[in-house]
């Protein structure tokens, strides 16, 4: 039966794996030539998420908000990188695995920590502020599902905002602000955190059916 929260999970699944095979003809390459430089993935893993923490915690509470966004767009690349360094390598390892996705987890904490600045400091945005902590917070609990799910022997995943479109509506979000566009960052956030909390609500459920299909099986 088709769960009643994912009636496009077939087609954002078969999206993925066609965006997925095209970016991967990209960055496959580059991750030959990093590997054959004697650069392995757990390398450009901690660069990328070093470099995001950097950029989020230093440009955004100045209030350069363009600079910042340009800044950790350039260093979430390295996040499909690493994978094409990985396959060049023929696989990745349990410890690149788990290391990947803490880098991930602290990259996703700098970057709405640093807006949450912005909008305290910066903008006197209260209520801004309060979609941002919001952001920060269910995007760590989105990871979080799926984490514990999988440790569970449980499976989960999908959700209206995955972590590509997190980056995507934030930076957006924060770049057309700082260009001068009005509210663009707040519809960013509010709109983000919405869908966040429909991504918590849809992991649940998945994880609870994924549950009951196995107790029944």
């Amino acid at each position: 039966m088709t769960p009643i929260l994912f009636p496009d999970s077939r087609a954002r699944a078969m999206l993925n794996i066609f965006a997925r095979a095209s970016i991967c003809r990209f960055v496959d390459p580059v991750g030959s030539r990093l590997l054959r430089a004697g650069i392995g993935p757990d390398a450009v893993t901690l660069t990328g998420a070093i470099g995001t923490v950097a950029s989020a915690l230093w440009f955004f509470p100045r209030g350069q908000l363009v600079l910042g966004t340009v800044a950790v767009t350039v260093f979430v690349v390295f996040d499909l990188l690493d994978g094409a360094v990985a396959r060049a390598r023929g696989a990745g390892t349990p410890w690149g695995t788990v290391l990947d996705a803490t880098c991930d987890r602290i990259a996703d904490g700098a970057l709405f920590a640093g807006l949450t600045w912005w909008c305290f400091v910066v903008a006197g945005d209260r209520r801004l502020a309060v979609a941002a902590l919001f952001c920060l917070v269910s995007a760590q609990v989105i990871s979080y599902i799926k984490a514990r799910a999988a440790a569970s022997g449980l499976s989960v995943d999908g959700g209206m905002a995955e972590r590509a479109e997190r980056y995507i509506i934030t930076l957006v979000g924060a770049g057309l602000t700082g260009l001068g566009v009005p509210f663009a960052l707040d519809v960013a956030l509010w709109l983000l955190a919405g869908l966040q909390l429909v991504t918590v609500t849809q992991r649940m459920l998945a994880v609870r059916r994924s549950a009951r299909d196995r107790e029944g099986g």
